[in-house]
């Protein structure tokens, strides 16, 4: 045999040896195993006291503005309400006609003619009043920073770590502080929603305005424009496409915060009517309302993505102004007949109650048929996935393998025969070339036995950050360290493995799943048709509601909590894993034919190969997706940093509360900036060039 060991492999084989010497001596030097409570820095009690001196001195000018914001979301409601429905339900479609044409209109009407039948028009108005403040005042915030972010590298500097701890922190962890300094009500889901959704304005803002071409700038400044006039009259209008993507996204993120929001706004909204429901229990009640904020996420994303679609498109100076303004003359012609028909035409006022149409109670009993009928079954695959996937990943195969769980003991033979054949395995992947591999097998072995829980904490960070290191270089290697021993002197590490057990296996499950199902839709048109409604459905409705299901179905528990993490974060695998292979290069494809290639070869040695670092951002996502899951996860039994994050929002106890959330967002943070470093350096390697 020969081995090729570079340096970089020898600095693993120095990491698992520094491991092994952990977990023989973690029984003597108990403080490896658990960090010594009298070493905890009592940082949440600091954030207490500040908190508490703010509310103190300045929380009469936080419920000033907390006054003055209740007026416009009012007026905004009073108006939706007093309009007919068919006076707001036919200025909608028009704003979707504009936007991309009469089948977006058409599917906007049934949106429409939903929430009516069903019964949550008033609802739905009420949400759409919060909607239609907190979106504007998040694009006018994202944009003012975004603007100072283009003009100013340090500002930039100081603003992208603030985007991604926003972006990052559990929801649930700054609703205290908001609470505590603006007080209970609506105005305090609208800073909730604004705090969640600007970040991606802020993004697209800069992204767009560095993407103006320097002729075009050049172009501005030859014909003499002043400053003030080059930025908006030539950098805002170049940049208009991009920029009203960051409205699309700030848009939806708004709207994914309405249930968030109704739990400390208590306004009879529809997040409202989802959370009342979920907490009766009621399966068909909740997701019938949650349809409704799946469908308003639908329709707004497509209006919103159509504009930015057009905003290109050239319009020319000869027509009239009615030619010009069509659309506006359409809208107001249509509202003063349909207001006036309204006044004459009980129906088109106020749909009648008598003709609304609930199918909640034929769905609670689906439901309960399925749970009775199929107990055993479900039984079985939740006793397979928690004592053979969840368990020996939690405590290890140490402590998970029993006669009653796997049906044999963990002798000393057996224990012996598992390090032998993983040795093995390592070697002989190392003898073919393959030292990567192999050592990867080395730290599986490890850390599979144990289990996450189970595992040194100086060792595992020393494994995160050397991994970082090797993927991002010495900064990112350094934040990890630094990132992770935070998590360790706050004394939230065991929580936060907790949380990394959940989230790690539902992550793994979800890309490889949504991956596969990707490259089925990237290869069948007809797939791609047919998952397209569920991918916007699943990410689109409540993640509360996701919960019901799976909680009617398994009752309460960890792997209640894992399927439901999984059901939210498979979007972004399928649908990353389809772009990556729908968009490659042509003349790459035509190679590969023209040689010979066989389908299962064009697959796995052509088109996966170069579509890989696209993918990679798939799980990127992936791993975001289940992280914000997993907070809402906490509902339903998990006992990571997401309880904690709950307990400190239900005990009012701001600093544990944000100290939780603050470890979530290191975890995601770490996870990110790996999962780019990575991406970014299989693209050089490829010679595709870096986004």
């Amino acid at each position: 045999m020969r081995f090729n060991l570079t340096r970089n492999d020898l600095h693993w084989l120095g990491v698992i040896c520094v491991t092994l010497i952990c977990l023989a001596l973690q029984g003597e030097l108990t403080w490896m195993a658990k960090y010594p409570k009298d070493l905890i820095l009592p940082i949440s009690d600091w954030l207490n006291a500040i908190m508490d001196w703010v509310v103190t001195y300045l929380g009469w000018f936080f419920l000033g503005i907390s006054w003055l914001l209740e007026w416009p979301i009012k007026a905004v409601r009073f108006v939706l309400n007093a309009l007919p429905w068919s006076v707001t339900a036919f200025l909608f479609c028009t704003v979707a006609w504009a936007a991309s044409g009469w089948k977006l209109a058409a599917f906007t009407l049934l949106a429409l003619l939903y929430m009516l039948v069903i019964g949550y028009w008033s609802e739905s108005m009420n949400t759409l009043s919060l909607v239609a403040i907190s979106v504007p005042l998040a694009i006018l915030v994202g944009f003012i920073f975004g603007v100072w972010g283009f003009f100013s590298n340090r500002a930039e500097r100081a603003i992208m770590p603030m985007l991604d701890v926003l972006q990052t922190v559990p929801s649930f962890a700054y609703l205290l502080p908001i609470l505590m300094l603006f007080g209970f009500g609506t105005v305090v889901g609208l800073i909730a929603s604004v705090l969640y959704s600007f970040p991606p304005m802020v993004r697209n803002t800069i992204v767009g305005l560095r993407g103006v071409s320097p002729e075009v700038i050049e172009s501005g400044l030859m014909s003499g424009a002043t400053p003030a006039q080059l930025f908006w009259q030539v950098r805002v209008p170049s940049s208009l496409r991009q920029l009203l993507l960051g409205v699309n996204q700030a848009t939806m993120a708004s709207l994914s915060m309405v249930i968030i929001a109704s739990i400390i706004g208590g306004t009879a909204d529809i997040g409202w009517e989802v959370l009342s429901t979920i907490r009766k229990a009621q399966f068909g009640e909740s997701l019938l309302a949650g349809i409704v904020i799946a469908l308003m996420a639908m329709v707004i994303d497509r209006v919103t993505a159509g504009l930015a679609a057009r905003s290109g498109d050239y319009d020319p100076d000869d027509k009239s102004f009615a030619q010009r303004h069509r659309y506006w003359v359409v809208a107001l012609l249509g509202a003063v007949l349909f207001f006036v028909l309204a006044q004459i035409i009980g129906i088109l006022n106020e749909w009648p109650r008598n003709w609304e149409i609930s199918p909640a109670r034929a769905m609670n009993e689906g439901l309960t048929y399925l749970v009775v009928n199929f107990r055993d079954q479900i039984e079985t695959i939740k006793k397979l996935a928690f004592f053979f996937v969840m368990l020996p990943t939690k405590i290890g195969l140490q402590g998970a393998v029993s006669p009653f769980t796997w049906g044999f003991e963990l002798t000393l033979p057996i224990k012996i025969a598992y390090a032998a054949v993983m040795f093995a395995l390592a070697v002989w992947a190392a003898s073919r070339g393959r030292a990567k591999t192999g050592i990867a097998i080395l730290l599986f072995a490890i850390v599979i036995y144990f289990g996450l829980t189970g595992m040194p904490w100086p060792a595992l960070l020393l494994i995160c950050a050397i991994a970082a290191w090797k993927i991002g270089g010495r900064a990112l290697g350094l934040g990890t360290a630094l990132g992770l021993g935070f998590i360790v002197v706050t004394g939230i590490w065991p929580e936060a493995m907790l949380s990394v057990y959940l989230c790690g296996i539902a992550v793994l499950i979800s890309f490889t799943l949504g991956t596969a199902i990707g490259i089925w839709a990237a290869h069948n048109d007809t797939v791609s048709t047919i998952i397209r409604p569920f991918n916007d459905t699943l990410q689109t409705m409540p993640l509360f509601v996701l919960l019901i299901p799976f909680v009617m179905i398994f009752k309460i528990g960890e792997f209640t909590a894992l399927l439901a993490i999984i059901a939210y974060a498979i979007v972004p695998a399928i649908r990353y894993a389809e772009h990556g292979l729908r968009s490659l290069p042509e003349n790459v494809i035509e190679a590969a034919t023209m040689i010979g290639a066989t389908n299962r070869q064009m697959l796995w040695q052509v088109k996966i190969p170069l579509a890989l670092p696209v993918m990679m951002l798939g799980l990127n996502q992936t791993i975001m997706y289940g992280i914000a899951m997993l907070v809402i996860a906490a509902l339903v039994g998990t006992n990571g940093l997401e309880q904690i994050v709950y307990i400190g929002l239900s005990d009012g106890d701001f600093g544990v509360g944000i100290i939780a959330g603050i470890g979530m967002a290191i975890i995601a943070i770490i996870t990110d900036r790996m999962t780019h470093a990575w991406s970014r350096r299989r693209q050089e390697e490829l010679g595709l060039g870096v986004e």
